[in-house]
């Protein structure tokens, strides 16, 4: 194409479209028609079919056109380059015409080549492409699988896929609880680690990026689990005070760790990891010189009682003995401790208040006729159950002391409930009760059990089982022979039967709930009622999950072969331990064993539970700590561990 023919078509089609496409306030003659035309230049071309698409050039493609271009002759070069410029300054009309036509002479390789190119072209990054919050709350419905893939896309995509906005969405829908959508659940955090977060959530209120902020373990506890003293706090308090400045100054403090939300669900997604596949270490701690009878695991703090008469202290990290206490006559069936004091109940009739951290025995308690069997503390309450056939309530804000009686045979365990001031009890004559503690009274009776029953496990109020179970339509849970006793208002009491024909027929109303547990707490309806769901385990080698409301048996759990010792859990997982020498992992709302633990000589007499840790205790003397956190990058599931 000649100079004089590009000037008299190319140029006069440019110089009236462009001015007004690509600097539409930006000429002195065309401001005034410009602004009349398109008041808002911010639209999104979408909007305005005439204004020029932003989008970003596909660096790969350019270059490539660029090479290509480079092998063609400088008149081939200038005639593509006025086709360009021809389409790039038409107006959005003009383009359609232009493309139509060209598309009517296209040959069928070319149109595929044209398919081809549209299809990616027509791809849009949306995630970039739409504002911040709306982006977020799109990646909050991806799973972490899905999520930690979409980091990978680009920079722009991890910056969002990994911000604490989206991932303590993750943590609150899987930490703690069972997740109804992909079923994966994840253990809470560490009770030190909370109690430091508590400590630390006005200073986050306060911090702009919104994360918290993490407290060595070091500067909280020593190696042996002590506080610090009110006169070392007093001393780390000192450089705040005016007088102080000077000495501020000098000393530098190191800025606070902060950890962002990804970061901690990581660090609970590794633990419910080796959770599910049996991935852990164990460490077997010896000291007692008879069978261990009871155990808790509170932190990095282990309490151990045996036959011995004694009860030992241990720091579970080093497995080192701390302090043994020595007072009882004869062995030690049942202990309980907190940060202050610890109690326990013997075969010698008494309970003892201990301070455990420097093994001082505060007060003897004296009131069963034989012996202690079983204790549990709640606030201002403690309650017993003893081989006397009797549950003591010992209240120590008025000093009261009063006896429930109605077991024909040893009581075996004990849990309170000071929210709903209720207690539940287990017999060897086979049943559980629940007992009010205003009325002092039997609310209900739970029958089932064919064998003693060791052991009651109180589920949080977190806590749902199946929809299948709550229907009762699951065939493995045949409770047709199941009853409860409740009683009646003037004290006498009613057997009611559940067949299966009434199984879905479940109070849903707080008004019908309150009215089965008594008339107590349908007259009182600002008292909370007690837990609603609860395991059972016993020597008939079964573990029973019930409805306290109904008193129904919503599911038996099969699969040791001999009696269940102990029991304990919380909202993702349970485990129990059997005289066949055997602990194993159960899912609590389907019943599912997920794992199955060996190594024991004995019955395991006693578990504990954690958020990465799981304690068990035998007859052989033997305490085995089964650590699920930093077990170092070995794989498949340790000797002494049966996935199931």
């Amino acid at each position: 194409m000649s100079s004089s023919l590009i000037g008299k078509t190319v140029t006069p089609f440019l110089k009236e479209h462009i001015p007004t496409l690509y600097a539409p306030i930006g000429k002195p003659n065309n401001e005034q028609t410009a602004r009349e035309r398109n008041p808002n230049t911010k639209y999104c071309y979408r909007h305005r079919p005439d204004s020029k698409c932003r989008r970003a050039a596909d660096e790969a493609k350019m270059v490539m056109i660029q090479q290509e271009l480079d092998k063609l002759t400088s008149a081939d070069q200038q005639a593509i380059t006025h086709v360009w410029s021809l389409f790039s300054a038409a107006p959005a009309r003009h383009r359609e015409l232009m493309l139509q036509g060209v598309l009517a002479q296209l040959c069928f390789p070319q149109l595929s080549l044209v398919s081809r190119e549209v299809t990616e072209a027509l791809k849009i990054d949306f995630i970039t492409a739409l504002p911040v919050e709306i982006s977020q709350k799109i990646l909050c419905y991806l799973d972490t699988v899905s999520l930690t893939k979409a980091a990978q896309v680009s920079q722009r995509w991890r910056q969002l896929a990994d911000d604490d906005a989206v991932w303590v969405w993750m943590c609150e829908q899987h930490v703690n609880r069972k997740c109804t959508k992909c079923g994966w659940g994840l253990p809470l955090l560490e009770r030190k680690k909370l109690r430091n977060y508590t400590r630390q959530r006005q200073l986050a209120k306060d911090n702009s990026n919104g994360r918290i902020q993490e407290l060595r373990d070091d500067s909280q506890t020593d190696a042996q689990g002590y506080m610090p003293s009110r006169k070392r706090l007093a001393e780390s308090t000192e450089t705040e005070l005016g007088g102080k400045r000077q000495r501020l100054s000098k000393q530098v403090e190191p800025e606070p760790k902060t950890r962002s939300w990804k970061a901690v669900y990581r660090d609970r997604w590794q633990v419910g990891y080796n959770w599910k596949y049996g991935r852990c270490s164990v460490k077997t701690l010896k000291g007692h010189t008879n069978g261990v009878t009871c155990l808790q695991l509170d932190d990095n703090i282990l309490a151990t009682g045996s036959y011995d008469a004694t009860i030992k202290i241990w720091n579970i990290e080093t497995g080192e003995e701390l302090r043994t206490l020595r007072g009882h006559a004869r062995g030690i069936r049942a202990l309980q401790f907190d940060d202050s004091k610890l109690i326990s109940g013997s075969l010698d009739n008494t309970i003892k208040i201990w301070n455990w951290h420097t093994g001082e025995c505060i007060s003897t308690l004296q009131g069963h006729t034989d012996g202690v069997i079983s204790v549990h503390f709640d606030g201002h309450l403690l309650a017993s159950g003893s081989i006397d056939r009797s549950v003591k309530i010992f209240d120590f804000n008025d000093k009261r002391t009063y006896c429930l009686k109605g077991h024909t045979d040893w009581v075996n365990c004990t849990r309170l409930d000071i929210a709903s001031r209720t207690v539940m009890s287990a017999s060897d004559d086979t049943t559980i009760k629940m007992w009010d503690l205003d009325t002092k009274q039997v609310i209900r009776t739970f029958e089932g059990h064919v064998g003693h029953v060791q052991q009651v496990l109180l589920l949080p109020p977190e806590y749902e089982p199946d929809d299948e179970l709550l229907a009762g339509t699951n065939a493995s849970a045949d409770n047709t022979d199941t009853l409860s006793i409740a009683s009646g208002g003037d004290g006498t009491s009613t057997i009611s039967f559940m067949h299966s024909e009434r199984r879905s027929s479940s109070p849903s109303r707080d008004e019908n709930l309150r009215s089965m547990y008594g008339s107590t707490f349908s007259n009182e309806s600002s008292r909370p009622l007690p837990p609603r769901y609860f395991l059972s385990g016993g020597l008939d080698s079964t573990i029973r999950l019930w409805d306290s409301a109904t008193g129904r048996c919503l599911k038996t759990f099969f699969g040791h072969l001999e009696g269940v010792w102990s029991l304990a859990g919380d909202t993702i997982r349970v485990i129990s331990g059997a005289n066949d020498g055997m602990v194993k992992c159960w899912e609590p709302r389907s019943g599912k064993c997920d794992a199955t633990f060996v190594g024991h000589r004995g019955p395991v007499t006693c578990v504990g539970l954690s958020d990465s840790l799981m304690a068990s205790g035998s007859e052989d003397g033997e305490i085995r700590i089964y650590s699920f956190k930093d077990i170092g990058n070995g794989h498949g599931a340790v000797e002494g561990v049966m996935p199931a």
